[in-house]
């Protein structure tokens, strides 16, 4: 697709009938899967500072921290909820100390219920199906999450983490708002057919992790301290065997955007949301200082040849590994893109 340089601005772009600048936040890691959690008196700063900021999308899910962390979210910004577009999701969850997948109608239907009580609101904004259920037509779950939408409990639907088919099989049973899947520099699945059919459905594409868990950060993950639980120790990309010629490409990254004058980070979401104007990405942070320097891309005019530029050094071809580990690629319904092992 053609490039589109300038910045994006603050302009904004939609969700169902919610208009949101085009960043909003990640809220996992304030809770889950980065190694140890920041204080609770720290993620309050972080939350109401990206609100200062002018962010109004905030994602959340009923898996980070096994609810705590819609319980940060809904504590922190009850207060604010005529100001906010909350986004959740439901259909993977923590049970007995375990991640578990369940799009049943029934389970959708009762765990919403603890999810309002945690948001501590009586409707959420945005509500996904975070894992495609193998064991349940698509067709099935967003049934049952439409009939949360007329009891007035959700306002809008999305799904995560499927194809371009499962998009259109779900479309056909109630209007997707947003389909979040991973999109950056580096994890291009959704060219492989979601970021078309978003386009032509009227569905904003989410990207998540559009800073690639970090690793296009100011400073990239270092392997010999990542704690045992941080989630990227299971990833290839960050094993001893891909990280060394993936943290090269990161350094020629690096040289296109110090000449441009940009920041790793403005250089790395600029890319993604020039992708369209429906794309909306949603990095994760727990530093105020790292939020400012990604809100700033809002206001960075980026030339579409350096762009181009970055993408071409940092794409599926060139990256080393694949996203995730085969086991858990076998949970997931996206389109398959990039190198394996």
């Amino acid at each position: 697709m053609t490039t589109t340089g300038a910045a994006p601005g603050r302009a904004s772009r939609r969700i169902a009938s919610f208009e949101v600048p085009a960043l909003g936040l990640g809220c996992m890691n304030l809770s889950h899967a980065y190694g140890v959690a920041p204080s609770a008196e720290d993620a309050e700063r972080l939350l109401l500072t990206a609100l200062e900021e002018g962010v109004t999308l905030f994602d959340t899910a009923a898996l980070y921290g096994f609810g705590a962390n819609e319980e940060l979210v809904g504590r922190v910004l009850a207060g604010h909820r005529d100001r906010i577009v909350l986004a959740s999701k439901c259909g993977m969850t923590g049970v007995g100390g375990r991640r578990v997948i369940n799009g049943r109608p029934e389970t959708l239907r009762r765990t919403v219920d603890e999810a309002l009580a945690r948001l501590r609101t009586d409707v959420i904004d945005l509500y996904y199906l975070h894992r495609l259920d193998p064991r349940v037509p698509v067709e099935e779950s967003v049934g049952a999450m439409a009939g949360l939408v007329g009891a007035g409990k959700v306002r809008a639907l999305g799904l995560s983490e499927v194809s371009a088919a499962t998009l259109r099989r779900a479309h056909a049973v109630h209007p997707i708002a947003a389909l979040q899947n991973e999109y950056s520099l580096w994890s291009r699945n959704p060219e492989r057919g979601t970021l078309q059919a978003a386009r032509e459905l009227g569905v904003a594409l989410v990207a998540f992790s559009p800073l690639a868990r970090g690793f296009l950060t100011a400073a990239p993950p270092d392997l010999a301290v990542l704690p045992a639980d941080d989630i990227r120790r299971n990833m290839p990309r960050f094993d001893e065997r891909h990280y060394p010629a993936n943290l090269a490409l990161r350094g020629e990254l690096e040289k296109i955007a110090d000449e441009a004058g940009l920041t790793l980070p403005q250089l790395a979401l600029g890319w993604v949301l020039s992708r369209g104007p429906h794309v909306v990405a949603v990095p994760g942070t727990r530093s105020v200082d790292h939020l400012r320097e990604n809100l700033s891309v809002l206001d960075t005019e980026i030339p579409a040849g350096v762009l181009d530029a970055a993408g071409r050094v940092l794409n599926a071809t060139t990256v080393h590994g694949a996203r995730y580990n085969e086991a858990t690629l076998t949970e997931i319904d996206t389109e398959r893109c990039g190198r394996v092992g």
